[in-house]
This record gives C-alpha cells, structure tokens and sequence, in this order.
C-alpha cells in the first residue's frame, strides 16, 4: 500500500478515511480478542500493523506542505518497519531486538522509527479531533493545535518555525473534504471510527516501551 494516490479511491464508497477507519478498527478488534486478564502481552504483528499505517500516508499527502514533515519522515519510517516484517514477526520482536543491543533510542532504530510512526498516528488522531471542534470548524486552528500538542514538544525551533510557516498553505476544509470524497457528515463519523479505534493502539504501543523500562518523552 505504499505510495497509494488519492485518485485511486474511484468507488465513492471506498474512501481514504474509509480504508484509514477500517484497518485501524481491525487492529483495535485483534488487541480485544487477546484474551482479557491474560498476563502475555498481545501479540500484534508488524506487517499487519505497517500494512494499516500505510493507509495514513494517503492522509499526509493531502494536508500539503505544513505536514511535509510528518509525510517524509513517516512513510520513510513505515517503509523501514515493513522491511522489517520480513525477519521479525511482531512489535515486540523489534522492541527486545533494540533493547538487547542497547539501540532503542539510535537514529534509525526499529524502536525509534516504531515511536515517531506512532507520534504520526497520534497527530492525526489530534487532528480529527479539533477538526470538528474548532468553533469556525478552520482546518489551520485544527492543525496548529494537533502539532502542538503532539509534535512541538520534541521538535527543535527551526522545524517548528518551518511548520507554523507551512500552516498557511493548508488547503481549506472544503478543499480537503473534496479530497478525501467526503462530506461534512460522512467526514467526521469516519474520523470519529479512527479516533475510537487508533487509541487503543497507541496504549498498546506506549505499554511495550513501559513495559520495558523505557521512558516516553522522546
């Protein structure tokens, strides 16, 4: 799925928030199905989970150049994860991988590559978030707050300099919503899916570094 055009959504049924919406509620599905108050961990495997972020680049692409940032350095990161699939079979496989060779936190590691796709996955849930909740419903203030609440905080002044700058050229919420193929409406219930579906992703994902006595403020 990499690399996947907007123009290649021809079936108004299938959408990118569609498709976005869909693998993240299956990822959400295979974690719930991990047998409740069992003390394993969930084993979620690395090429599903790669195949459903794929699905979000679509996303980056249309916001343009204010989030050329987290388009680049997110597929790239998602690409080097699903080469990884190859030899390792889960998260949790590349997690021990790095925390055995003391590499968790190295400039391309798996395990930091696996952190900054999940900062990906968590901006665009902010995002979804404020896109309906903003009182002028602006796509800028919806933007602006996610980055800063996700992104800023771990981005040097340059890059963040760079980003407010790049906010300016976010198309309008019309512009994106005819995109995308949607509607107002039909918008906010699949942004809303995603929302309720990607949390329990990203708790799952946070609870592998816990787990491993490995901090979240990077």
């Amino acid at each position: 799925m990499d690399g996947v055009a907007v123009e290649s959504f021809n079936d108004g049924s299938v959408t990118p928030l569609s498709s976005i919406a869909e693998a993240f509620e299956e990822l959400a599905r295979l974690l719930k199905s991990h047998k409740e108050g069992s003390k394993e961990e969930a084993r979620l495997r690395l090429d599903t989970f790669c195949d459903a972020c794929s699905w979000v680049s679509v996303l980056f692409e249309c916001l343009g150049i204010a989030f050329k940032f987290a388009e680049l350095e997110y597929v790239a990161k998602v690409r080097n994860l699903k080469e990884a699939s190859r030899t390792h079979s889960t998260l949790q496989e590349i997690l021990d991988l790095d925390v055995s060779n003391g590499t968790v936190k190295k400039p391309g590691s798996l395990s930091r590559n696996l952190r900054r796709v999940r900062q990906g996955l968590d901006l665009i849930r902010a995002l979804f978030e404020h896109f309906f909740s903003t009182e002028d419903h602006s796509l800028k203030a919806a933007a602006s707050t996610a980055y800063a609440q996700v992104c800023a905080p771990y981005h040097s002044w340059t890059v963040r300099t760079a980003v407010a700058a790049g906010m300016y050229a976010l198309p309008t919420r019309d512009k994106l919503l005819h995109k995308l193929n949607e509607t107002d409406q039909s918008a906010e219930k699949k942004m809303r899916r995603y929302v309720s579906a990607v949390l329990p992703v990203i708790a799952y994902i946070d609870k592998l570094y816990r787990s491993r006595n490995i901090s979240l403020d990077w």
